[in-house]
């Protein structure tokens, strides 16, 4: 692996790219936030912090293992109050999920499984629609705007007698855009209406826009909207399976008879430390953000059209084929994003410590420069 002084030399020799400085972790940070080793294949391809769980978190799990003995039903039931507080709706109203891929595959089991119809944006995150048709369901998909965003307009035009659920993954995956706060009241005041509404809000944490509205405010005006929450993302956790739905108490109880997995009892308590973990969630955050620039000014430099990301990811015009980019990143290292038609020119990548986005960024100039 080059020093830092080798790889800046390289690439000002590759293209001249002059990156602003990092802040490099302490020690103290290392041991509170737990960055990953960086190792010979960089997965930068599916969406994961690349920090944590935090010291505080492996503590509480290594001080839970004498309750690993116990089924997990009372420890879930905790954990819901203390989501139920956190967004101040009743506990009848969070259903704890193993990830919340398992929210979003029980959901689309429960309300689309006899022949029902799913509108959904395209592409976007395909846990629930995939599920979804095995047991019988339809999809209808709009294609994203120009911008890559959420065409909301055709999506209302669409919805029918035979329109189940409308998905909305926002911020979405893989495009990262996010849909303008008045215009997702607008739409969901109309659609909720006339069918259920289903948020993926897995990305939340990472908007930066000011007081951008959660439509857990639609759940507690009762309407016809669920929203799905994850400690994947901004706490961690991906590898330990804890997510959860937030349903108005009818629909959630609809939803509960469909749970399969749930979670553990380490997980549980893990997501019980991290959301107490105010430090490491604002380091997430704070470095996310870091990286996000990093891979800005490589694309800057290069010229290749980005999508401004409210995640923790970047999806960005590459200008080459998908399938012919992937492998040729993975020979220099990194693994990104995996193809998602009929977007073939285009490319998501992960955040990931600012030593990994050190090797994509190299990786990069001597493609494109080569």
């Amino acid at each position: 692996m080059q020093s830092r002084r080798e790889w800046l030399q390289s690439s000002i020799g590759l293209g001249g790219l002059l990156l602003t400085a990092p802040q490099w972790l302490s020690a103290k940070e290392i041991k509170a936030f737990h960055p990953r080793p960086l190792v010979d294949e960089i997965r930068l391809s599916s969406n994961e912090n690349p920090y944590g769980p935090s010291q505080k978190v492996r503590e509480r799990v290594q001080r839970s293992f004498s309750e690993a003995c116990r089924y997990p039903y009372a420890y879930s039931d905790a954990l819901a109050e203390k989501l139920a507080v956190v967004h101040g709706v009743t506990p009848e109203s969070i259903i704890v999920t193993g990830g919340s891929t398992e929210g979003l595959k029980i959901t689309g089991l429960t309300f689309a499984n006899s022949g029902g119809e799913i509108i959904a944006a395209a592409p976007t995150f395909l846990a629930m629609m995939d599920y979804a048709k095995q047991w019988g369901a339809t999809i209808n998909w709009v294609p994203v705007g120009q911008d890559m965003g959420y065409d909301l307009e055709e999506i209302e035009k669409r919805i029918s007698s035979k329109t189940k659920l409308i998905f909305l993954c926002n911020p979405n995956n893989p495009t990262g855009t996010l849909v303008p706060a008045k215009k997702l009241i607008d739409f969901c005041e109309v659609a909720a209406k006339k069918t259920l509404v289903f948020s993926d809000e897995a990305y939340y944490d990472y908007i930066e826009e000011p007081n951008y509205p959660s439509l857990i405010d639609a759940v507690k005006r009762g309407e016809n909207v669920i929203v799905s929450k994850t400690f994947s993302k901004v706490y961690g956790m991906a590898g330990m399976r804890v997510g959860y739905l937030i349903a108005p108490p009818a629909l959630a109880a609809e939803i509960r008879k469909n749970v399969v997995a749930m979670s553990n009892v380490l997980a549980v308590e893990a997501a019980k430390e991290a959301l107490e973990d105010h430090e490491f969630y604002h380091f997430s955050l704070d470095k996310n953000k870091e990286a996000k620039s990093q891979i800005y000014q490589l694309l800057d430099h290069l010229g290749l059209y980005y999508v401004p990301t409210h995640t923790n990811f970047v999806f960005f015009r590459s200008g080459r084929d998908i399938r012919e980019l992937g492998p040729a990143m993975l020979q220099k290292g990194v693994r990104i994003g995996r193809p998602f038609p009929p977007f073939y020119d285009w490319c998501r990548v992960s955040t990931g410590t600012l030593e990994e986005v050190e090797v994509f960024q190299k990786g990069m100039l001597e493609i494109y420069n080569g």
